[in-house]
């Protein structure tokens, strides 16, 4: 048997970190152990999440460029060499491509694509030099890092309206396996988890319309939404769990989505 990895003294990031799945995952991070440094784009959010925490809060678009390499150059010198990313951060703008005959505004499609898809992969991009660094300290066949990427059930089974927010969660889900392959080289593994309905301020400030046809969609068991903790649960699972790699997992309660409710 494989003993539980020790994350006593480790560096994590977690985005979209002041709330929902982040905020639950950056929790239990902690209490394993690790020192964490959240990123949101909620400036008054992050800083008291941060601050209930007893962790490190950055106020930042993940879709900015040179303001995450600035952030990961903070982290490094604040709490060290990252090992642990989770990707969290995102939006989740309902809309039709077709409005009454007029096409949808391309920048709402644009907004989800930047955010969800370009965010992840602009976090990772960060994170990797400095996991690649921190192997010159670790044992030769130790591992370097974890990340985490959030996708969601609708990367595979969107419903009517989601367009864009699958197709960003479709990229997120369809990196881990090129990246797993590519970062294996550097003993550094990358997992995808595949959220179903969860309660958490994304969700449920959805428009009113929206926000019912959502939580309408019932798993076969459990019969509810999900809880941040379960996510953040599988979070350390997949930490603990060094064979778990290059794949996505659903969690979702075997939840499948119907074209519409």
């Amino acid at each position: 048997m494989i003993p539980p990895q020790t994350l006593e003294g480790r560096a994590a990031v977690v985005t979209g970190g002041a709330s929902g799945l982040g905020a639950a995952t950056a929790a239990a991070l902690i209490r394993a152990g690790a020192k964490v440094a959240l990123i949101d784009a909620d400036a008054a959010r992050v800083e008291q999440a941060a601050r209930d925490l007893g962790a490190t809060g950055y106020a930042t678009d993940v879709s900015d460029e040179s303001a995450i390499e600035g952030v990961f150059r903070a982290v490094r010198e604040h709490i060290g060499h990252v090992s642990i990313l989770v990707n969290c951060a995102g939006i989740a703008t309902p809309g039709s491509v077709v409005r009454r005959g007029t096409p949808m505004p391309l920048d709402e499609y644009r907004r989800v694509i930047e955010i969800n898809l370009l965010g992840t992969i602009n976090c990772i991009r960060c994170a990797v030099p400095q996991m690649i660094e921190r192997r010159s300290t670790l044992a030769p066949d130790a591992e370097a890092g974890v990340i985490i990427n959030t996708a969601s059930i609708a990367a595979f089974d969107g419903q009517m309206g989601q367009a864009a927010y699958s197709a960003s969660k479709g990229g997120v889900a369809g990196m881990v396996l090129p990246l797993a392959r590519e970062l294996g080289d550097y003993s550094i593994r990358i997992m995808g988890i595949a959220p179903g309905v969860f309660e958490t301020p994304m969700t449920m400030n959805l428009p009113e319309k929206s926000r019912n046809t959502v939580f309408a969609a019932v798993p076969p068991y459990p019969k509810r939404a999900g809880q941040p903790q379960e996510f953040a649960d599988l979070v350390l699972a997949i930490i603990n769990t060094p064979m778990l790699n290059g794949d996505v997992i659903r969690l979702d309660g075997g939840l499948r989505m119907p074209a519409r409710l």
